[in-house]
């Protein structure tokens, strides 16, 4: 077994589409409209469905946000430099709302972002990566 896909659900699918790819660097790996069921269904991510997992992002036509609930907590990123994405995506007009840094009683380097929904992401720093230091995020 293995993990396929994370669903969400999304207000705007353009502002979500152009959040994930344009800021986070996914792209669009398939996507379909199901008018007699009013949504569509993007799935996106940064590799092929068969080798990796996706985020699938459900836009019901007639809803124009949701409750994030509290049983959702977040989506995990892996990069190598967790400073340099946040600064790409504070570039690219994201938004961090948890600044690179070490994880509270850990080592390992993690941030937070927001989608345009709400939707926490963290990025998680490669662990065979040394830590950086302070200066690096300025």
């Amino acid at each position: 077994m293995r993990i396929l896909h994370t669903m969400i659900r999304v207000g705007d699918l353009e502002r979500s589409l152009a959040f994930y790819t344009e800021v986070l660097g996914m792209r669009v790996l398939r996507r379909k409209d199901y008018p007699e069921g009013r949504f569509t269904l993007a799935f996106i991510g940064y590799g092929e469905e068969s080798e990796t997992a996706a985020i699938e992002l459900t836009h019901n036509w007639d809803t124009a946000s949701y409750d994030l609930g509290k049983g959702f907590g977040h989506v995990a990123l892996e990069t190598d430099d967790v400073y340099a994405a946040c600064a790409r995506i504070k570039a690219k007009g994201g938004k961090v709302v948890r600044e690179a840094g070490p994880m509270k009683h850990g080592t390992t380097a993690i941030a937070f972002v927001e989608d345009p929904d709400g939707y926490k992401i963290e990025l998680i720093e490669e662990k065979n990566k040394p830590a950086h230091r302070a200066e690096i995020t300025k």
